[in-house]
């Protein structure tokens, strides 16, 4: 079966058989991969591009065998924990740390001069009964673009461009962060309902976080923010205000397109703790599966509690399910 690769492919393996530097050699390596169709005719390649994948993260991460200099740790992946991944990101100064220091258990270097924020950092913010996993990244500058950059934002589900409103410069290093992640072809956009056409691109669904509101006294500059981004979900938010901060709790928690489903044993009462995550749209049967894939091939029915939902509905697999509903599944 013929490879059938797209033009752009070939443009980009010449592109990575040019490169030398590791950690872009990587991430044009997990480009090449996402980038090939999946079927029987790129099997060997997808094979073959994995390893070299996996050569390049272990050459990133082992110490030099020479001059006794240790090469810097891949920090290029997060492995995704709790309901969803976010990462953070924006120019110097922009206020990511000082957000993530109040959400999360991470206790990142919080300071008033740029750049203090050199590697990423991942601490999990608790949303009513799930955790979120969110990742302070080094700032986005025309000095500074961290190699890992791309494949943290690429990796993530959904990215948090963080603006700080108190800065007169806000939309020059915001339109520069932009431009940095356009480089590395990585489209910050406010849904993913279309990708773009040429293949080398991705498309991440972004929403604004507009930090520091109270310096932004007349709201022109959140005005001027809205102007320069139609489309995004822009959230207000200020580390000394209790509601913006849950404001923006929930903002985190809508952007991931989530659902929680509670489970309950048959003539027991529910308890709303660890939730099954589904995307929204699951159904009864692919919360089954989550349990336990067996589970899901025994179930005959299910019945529901849920908001604008009789108590004890019964329901079939196939059944939709919202947020927050009670589920009891019989086999």
């Amino acid at each position: 079966m013929p490879a059938n690769l797209p033009p752009q492919y070939y443009e980009l393996e010449r592109e990575y058989r040019a490169e030398r530097d590791p950690r872009e050699k990587l991430r044009l390596a997990q480009e090449l991969l996402r980038m090939m169709p999946k079927h029987k005719g790129t099997d060997k390649l997808q094979a073959d591009m994995k390893s070299k994948i996996a050569r390049h993260r272990k050459e990133i991460a082992e110490p030099a065998k020479s001059g006794g200099a240790a090469k810097a740790a891949a920090v290029d992946y997060i492995p995704r924990e709790g309901a969803g991944q976010i990462v953070l990101i924006g120019p110097p100064n922009s206020g990511k740390s000082s957000l993530v220091d109040s959400l999360t258990n991470a206790k990142p270097l919080v300071a008033d001069y740029p750049y203090a924020t050199r590697e990423p950092l991942a601490g999990m913010m608790t949303f009513e009964t799930v955790q979120i996993q969110l990742i302070d990244t080094p700032p986005i500058s025309d000095e500074l673009y961290e190699t890992y950059m791309s494949n943290l934002v690429r990796n993530a589900d959904v990215v948090l461009l963080v603006v700080d409103l108190a800065d007169e410069h806000m939309l020059d290093r915001v339109n520069l962060v932009l431009e940095r992640l356009e480089e590395r072809r990585v489209l910050l956009q406010p849904s993913v309902d279309v990708q773009p056409d040429d293949p080398r691109f991705m498309a991440k669904k972004t929403f604004i976080c507009a930090h520091k509101a109270y310096e932004d006294e007349d709201g022109s500059r959140q005005k001027a923010l809205a102007e320069r981004f139609p489309g995004f979900t822009i959230v207000p938010t200020s580390i000394i205000d209790d509601d913006a901060m849950n404001a923006l709790r929930r903002a985190l928690f809508d952007s991931l397109a989530i659902i929680r489903v509670y489970t309950k044993h048959v003539g027991k009462p529910v308890e709303k703790i660890d939730p099954v995550i589904l995307p929204i749209g699951g159904t009864v049967e692919e919360a089954a599966i989550e349990i336990h894939k067996d589970f899901g091939k025994k179930l005959k029915f299910a019945k529901i509690w849920g908001e604008g939902k009789f108590d004890g509905q019964r329901v079939n697999r196939d059944y939709q399910l919202t947020d927050e509903d009670i589920v009891e599944f019989h086999i």
